[in-house]
């Protein structure tokens, strides 16, 4: 799916969306909260592992307030843990609700993914914790070298992967699911939520059909802090994570092509969790 030139990554889909991905885009992603679909197909849960994920990633939890917990990586160096809490502080109120675990995760990707050519964008990333309640803002974009929260919003799962909090996970098409795992940002585009982005999925089995289900960060009225205050929580994409309608044309502009974006969630297993690979690279370049 990658062709890798001169350690620069380019996507041949970028190319050719046309009118094809304008009809792909006229089919939407908004389901609210009062509405459910029959047409979802039964995900069946899996243990949670280190290793490349299957299709369906899911894990059996309670619709509650219960978070699932988050073990720290393997083999991750001291310098760049001690380095990864360092930020966490410096990040200040903001990125409170962010878990360091989750936080480690996003960090150890970026460092893994970005000297592959396929992240381009240095010294940013945005990380969405799904396994928190919809109700909260969990969705984070980060300039690691300035150490500074540049957003923090809500964002919304797909129908198909829980209500109050996501539980289930897929990378099939018409499972109405959200898709753990990394994602390259990819262009723009006017659709029928208006001015959205196209996300790439990297890991292999886990979300690389997400180009092509148009899996894309748009505005949605049921994403928003008016729609909690009406339903209790948010309403729900067909797997989109979809944002407020007051913060995602700042948001989207800010993970402009290139820019990583960390889907995490119960079950997130990926290539690029590579402990021993991010330590070299942040001893060599830091957040570059």
């Amino acid at each position: 799916m990658f062709a890798l030139d001169k350690r620069k990554w380019v996507c041949p889909k970028l190319l050719v969306l046309g009118a094809a991905a304008v009809a792909l885009a006229a089919a939407g992603c908004q389901v609210r909260a009062d509405e459910s679909s029959n047409s979802i197909p039964t995900i069946s849960p899996v243990t949670p592992s280190r290793g490349v994920a299957s299709d369906s990633v899911a894990a059996a939890l309670p619709d509650s307030l219960a978070l699932t917990p988050v073990l720290a990586l393997a083999d991750v160096p001291d310098t760049l843990r001690q380095a990864i809490r360092r930020l966490h502080v410096s990040l200040g109120p903001a990125a409170t609700a962010l878990r360091p675990e989750v936080l480690e995760q996003a960090c150890v990707g970026y460092l893994t993914l970005h000297p592959t050519g396929r992240i381009e964008r240095a010294g940013l990333l945005a990380v969405a914790d799904m396994d928190l309640p919809n109700t909260t803002e969990r969705l984070w974009v980060l300039d690691l070298r300035t150490a500074r929260v540049l957003h923090r919003s809500l964002v919304a799962h797909g129908e198909g992967s829980g209500k109050l909090r996501a539980t289930r996970f897929s990378n099939l098409e018409k499972s109405a699911c959200t898709s753990l795992g990394f994602y390259r940002t990819a262009g723009t585009y006017d659709g029928i939520h208006g001015y959205s982005r196209r996300i790439e999925g990297l890991d292999k089995g886990q979300n690389t059909n997400a180009f092509d289900r148009y899996v894309v960060l748009h505005a949605a009225d049921y994403a928003s802090p008016a729609y909690i205050r009406q339903h209790g929580r948010l309403g729900y994409s067909r797997g989109c994570p979809a944002l407020p309608p007051e913060q995602y044309k700042a948001i989207i502009a800010s993970v402009r092509v290139g820019s990583m974006l960390l889907i995490s969630g119960p079950g997130l297993a990926s290539r690029w969790l590579d402990g021993p690979a991010a330590g070299r690279r942040f001893l060599k370049h830091g957040w570059e």
